[in-house]
């Protein structure tokens, strides 16, 4: 299964609603669309959203990385060495891990397919559905709460809420109003996407506690190299504490366990650089008793449907972030998983499912 073509696409989709966190404001889901062909006609597809914030990548680096260092390096080359081509693919530039991602994607696709597999069962098969739960994005307690009850009302059992823009009351205001409308029987996972300081960290989830406002997990709560302060956090308070920004490598992942400085670690494609490395990251977590949640980017239904795959595949990925493409104004990808309320289902194809993507626009570098 020899690779004859790569080419790279600009997709463009808007939000229903801007989406804000304590590091960024989208109003626009801007992607690279990437496909892998085969000279046996097999097509692989993948998908790299830029993330300036938190991965560096531009929608310029993802092309150019692609076009200028990946493709001259995997034209000829048989997907069916994979070990070879993935190894060879991560030791070719340093950080680009969604350029990285994208690649890997259409490959695993392009394998998945010539075994007439869908993903999910060539990577091990060990769930056939998912639940994934809805983000709140930061604005008013108001605001927020409406946008809480009518998340569960579409069927949503479990709500990450983002914290971390402003100061400590108006976050707990915010979560306090949440669970006042929605109840107690829904989950409430938080995000501060780094938006706090050790110190403040521990302090708020204190407040939290003593409210008992029954939150399920914090993520990321403290900057992204700050391990002994997340540390610090995770060994002062009750409620469990998720490594996201935090752990990009298996490196870093290991470091965040062999310190045992979280209680739980995100996975993202985007960040690992795609499942080959996102396998490894959470193989060494299952060895540790760690347990990790796979989640994304603002991706389209493409990323997404890749990252569902390798989330069923593994029996140690246990918790799900994949509401993205419900975030988007319209839907341009053809074939992938599909949503019923909370639940994901995967289509009985090979590979990842996707049969076609619109509105892309070609660029020339």
């Amino acid at each position: 299964m020899i690779i004859k073509q790569i080419e790279t696409y600009r997709l463009s989709v808007p939000l229903i609603k801007p989406f804000k966190t304590a590091l960024r404001t989208v109003e626009t889901a801007e992607t690279i669309i990437v496909k892998v062909i085969c000279e046996n006609g097999i097509t692989g597809f993948g998908e790299a959203p830029p993330t300036h914030v938190i991965t560096g990548d531009s929608l310029y680096s993802i092309e150019t990385t692609i076009q200028n260092i990946f493709k001259p390096f995997l034209i000829g080359k048989d997907v069916r060495l994979f070990e070879k081509v993935f190894q060879g693919l991560h030791s070719l530039v340093i950080g680009n891990t969604s350029a990285k991602a994208a690649i890997d994607m259409a490959l695993y696709d392009c394998l998945a397919k010539s075994n007439n597999l869908p993903l999910y069962q060539y990577l091990g098969g060990y769930r056939d559905s998912l639940e994934t739960d809805f983000t709140v994005s930061v604005n008013s307690p108001e605001e927020m709460g409406e946008d809480a009850l009518s998340y569960v009302a579409q069927g949503f059992q479990v709500l990450k809420i983002k914290v971390g823009k402003d100061c400590l009351a108006d976050d707990i205001a915010r979560i306090t109003r949440i669970r006042e409308t929605v109840g107690k029987q829904v989950k409430l996972r938080l995000d501060a996407n780094q938006g706090w300081t050790p110190k403040e960290a521990v302090s708020i989830i204190h407040k939290l506690e003593d409210l008992d406002l029954n939150i399920e997990l914090i993520e990321q709560p403290v900057h992204r190299i700050d391990i002994q302060g997340l540390k610090q956090v995770t060994d002062h308070v009750d409620t469990l504490i998720m490594a996201d920004e935090s752990v990009f490598s298996e490196q870093e992942a290991f470091e965040v366990l062999r310190t045992r400085s979280a209680d739980l670690i995100n996975i993202k494609l985007m960040k690992s650089g795609g499942i080959y490395k996102a396998s490894i990251i959470n193989k060494i977590a299952e060895l540790c008793g760690v347990e990790c949640m796979v989640g994304s980017m603002i991706e389209t239904k493409l990323g997404i449907s890749a990252a569902a795959h390798f989330a069923a595949s593994q029996k140690n990925i246990t918790r799900y972030d994949f509401d993205a493409p419900l975030l988007l104004a319209k839907e341009v990808i053809q074939g992938g998983i599909k949503y019923e309320g909370r639940t994901i289902t995967f289509p009985d194809a090979a590979g990842l499912g996707i049969t076609g993507v619109e509105e892309m626009i070609s660029v020339d570098l």
